[in-house]
Parts: C-alpha cells; structure tokens; sequence
C-alpha cells in the first residue's frame, strides 16, 4: 500500500482572515495538511467587498468563481469573471477583487510554488479599507 497521508479539511474548520477583504480562508496549507508544492483556499466576498490589491513575487496563482461574478484587476486592467470561469495570475502580476455585483461571490485559489518562506508569499500594494495604516520603523525599507 502507497504510504501517504490524507487529512480533509472543511470549510469551517478555517477561521476566517479579513485582513485584506472579504472571508478568506486557506484551507489546505503547509500547516494545515502538510502540504509542499503550493496551497488551496476559498474566499468570499459579499456585494462591494475587495480583496485588497497585492501579489505573488514567487507564486502563481489559480483562480476559479464557484459562484456569483466580480471583478478583477490584474496590473490595473479589469476582467470580468463569472460562475464557471477560471484564470492564471503570473507570479509577479498585482491583482485585486471586487464584487461589484448584487449577491455573493465565491473564489477558489491555488497558488503554487511556495514561497521560500511564508513572509515572502505576499506582498500588498493597498490597504484593506478601515485597516490601520503601518507605522514605518525607523531603520526599515519602505
């Protein structure tokens, strides 16, 4: 018999994250399941809610609408997706989602490879609205 392991995850075993936007919950990762090449998750945003403009320096990533519409900015130019669509953002491309639409919408992401290290997997270029804005430390790169 192949030795492997299994460990199913649901959905709400995963407290959400809504640092950046939206219910966004990374379900099957290196800490969860033990997983090597890449993690999956699920995110949800409610009508007008964003996940806040940011990148992958060394992922890309996989993307796929479960349900609903919104929008998506990729280096600034908007594309469209709806229930069924999916898209691959290039490692290095800055990406946002909006759902602009009346009800809500639910994304499934996989990014792949990992990062070096879990630091250096995501780099936010806006901030999340009503988020307090950083506190530069004297010393530190900008």
């Amino acid at each position: 018999m192949a030795d492997y392991r299994v460990k199913k995850v649901a959905f709400d075993d995963i407290a959400p994250n809504r640092k950046r936007g939206g219910d966004l919950r990374a379900m099957l990762t290196p800490s969860t399941v033990g997983a090597e090449s890449g993690f999956m998750g699920v995110a949800t945003l409610q009508p007008d809610e964003v996940i806040t403009e940011h990148f992958h320096p060394y992922s890309e990533e996989f993307l796929y609408v479960a349900a609903g519409q919104l929008r998506v900015r990729l280096n600034g130019e908007p594309l469209d997706m709806h229930a069924g669509e999916a898209v691959l953002i290039p490692s290095g491309v800055r990406h946002r989602l909006h759902n602009d639409a009346d009800e809500a919408a639910t994304v499934v992401f996989f990014l792949s490879p990992l990062a070096p290290r879990p630091d250096l997997g995501h780099v936010d270029t806006e901030t999340a609205p009503g988020a307090p804005v950083p506190v530069p430390v004297a010393g530190e790169a900008r």
